[in-house]
């Protein structure tokens, strides 16, 4: 197996163990992009040297008995609206075409201080909003990767980088690592500060990792957690073990809340019949909830929060170059302008509110088990929907996206994994005892349930990733 198909725990634990170098494995991934990229086009922006040089240093730095960082000498993508000292960042806009920030922003400073590698920048859709970009579908050209973290779920699913970053303010972690076939990862809302980036709703904003297994995931999100002066949001905790204790076996085997929640009827037959299979599976482990009147607003209330926001922090944008937008973002900030002030004080006070609901569910069940996305990706002139994600952007609440199983389509289906605010390390636990537990004792013949990472990503050419 080329090195470019490890996942990003293994490749960290190689170089650290001198099994093989930063170089070569940065050289696989350089060479797996220029496979499939031209059909895949994951990258905003890609300096093949200067990725070779942050390797050689990794190298050389090793070689000189310093001490190492857990990501080091790992690539990493960077989804295009986090700022970058060394590469231009450009929010999938022209109208911020050709920028260059002087400095990082705090989770690409985290990770280089862990030791990774900035191999590029991803795509990301306009504004991380809705218009497309350019980035297909690893497993099929003709559809969607999903949106708006685009460039890193793909990167990842094409085997052309082992982990990436993107911020979620709807479902853009979660829907396209389900569209994609990799795990996503969306944390408590604050854990990762979000300074230096994009800013669409300081209330919504979250930063999440892609990899291709829980392990890869906790060990990316740990390394960027804490405190942050220019993040209000974030607090001065202690890094909280998510890879210690997402390796850790459960003191009981968990137990799962199925939410069908107030948008099922958006749910495809194939993503119904696989969770009624998956539901099936698990037995008296998972039980149906009904989260209670109240969450069936969450989703515009969600709505009314974002559309304001976009319409405070891109004004100048609108004002100055409103006909160079697409017409879903124009339209949404112009929502945004026309909501009332009483409405949006009333949809941030249900936050709280429904979370402390929500409490009550947790205290009972270790997670909640939801659809990750309506069904498998669609089309490649939309991103897809994000509504599956929605409640759980809103509420803060960590998720995780498992590609659990497939279509009959071969395309992958994702079960998206919900836990208590503040218990991310708890949630990932949870979902590595799934993927070891469930999806390999599933029956045979049973066509839905696979086993996380048991199909790898396809290239270009519809040929498996060597």
């Amino acid at each position: 197996m080329s090195l470019n198909a490890l996942g990003l725990a293994e490749a960290a634990a190689g170089i650290r163990d001198g099994r093989f170098s930063s170089a070569e494995l940065v050289g696989d991934c350089l060479e797996r992009t220029d496979e499939v990229d031209r059909d895949v086009q994951a990258w905003a922006f890609l300096d093949r040297d200067h990725a070779m040089r942050q390797a050689e240093a990794a190298d050389d730095h090793r070689k000189q008995g310093k001490p190492v960082g857990p990501l080091h000498g790992v690539p990493v993508g960077i989804k295009d609206i986090f700022d970058t000292a060394d590469m231009p960042t450009e929010f999938g806009s022209e109208l911020w075409a050709g920028r260059t920030p002087r400095r990082d922003a705090a989770a690409v400073a985290r990770l280089r201080a862990a030791g990774a590698v900035i191999l590029g920048k991803t795509v990301t859709t306009e504004y991380a909003y809705y218009h497309p970009g350019k980035t297909r579908n690893p497993h099929n050209a003709d559809r969607t990767p999903g949106g708006s973290s685009s460039g890193s779920a793909a990167a990842v699913a094409a085997l052309m980088v082992p982990g990436a970053i993107g911020l979620q303010t709807n479902g853009s972690v979660i829907r396209p690592a389900a569209f994609c076939g990799v795990v996503g990862f969306k944390p408590s809302h604050g854990l990762i500060p979000r300074s230096g980036a994009l800013e669409l709703s300081r209330t919504l904003d979250h930063v999440g990792v892609f990899g291709r297994s829980v392990e890869d995931v906790a060990l990316l999100a740990e390394v960027m957690v804490g405190f942050d002066e220019e993040d209000p949001d974030t607090r001065p905790v202690p890094r909280p073990p998510f890879s210690a204790t997402a390796a850790s076996e459960p003191p009981l085997p968990p137990r799962f809340a199925f939410v069908r929640s107030a948008v099922w009827e958006q749910a495809e037959p194939v993503t119904r019949e696989a969770f009624a299979e998956l539901v099936e599976a698990l037995g008296e482990a998972s039980s149906e909830v009904e989260l209670g009147p109240g969450f069936e607003k969450a989703i515009e209330m969600h709505r009314v929060i974002m559309e304001v926001d976009m319409a405070h922090n891109l004004r100048r944008d609108y004002e100055r170059g409103g006909d160079q937008l697409s017409t879903p973002l124009r339209q949404a900030i112009e929502r945004g302008r026309a909501h009332l002030a009483v409405d949006y004080c009333n949809s941030m006070a249900g936050i709280t509110r429904l979370n402390q609901v929500l409490d009550s569910v947790f205290d009972e069940y270790d997670a909640v088990l939801t659809p990750a996305a309506p069904g498998e990706a669609p089309g490649i002139e939309t991103t897809g929907s994000p509504i599956f994600c929605t409640t759980w952007t809103y509420l803060g609440v960590p998720a995780v996206s498992l590609p659990l199983m497939r279509s009959e389509a071969g395309l992958p289906l994702a079960v998206q994994l919900v836990g208590r605010r503040g218990n991310d390390a708890r949630l990932l636990r949870t979902a590595r005892w799934l993927v070891d537990n469930v999806a390999r004792t599933s029956r045979s013949g049973r066509r839905k349930v696979t086993t996380v990472g048991s199909k790898p990503a396809l290239g270009a050419q519809g040929r498996k990733a060597q």
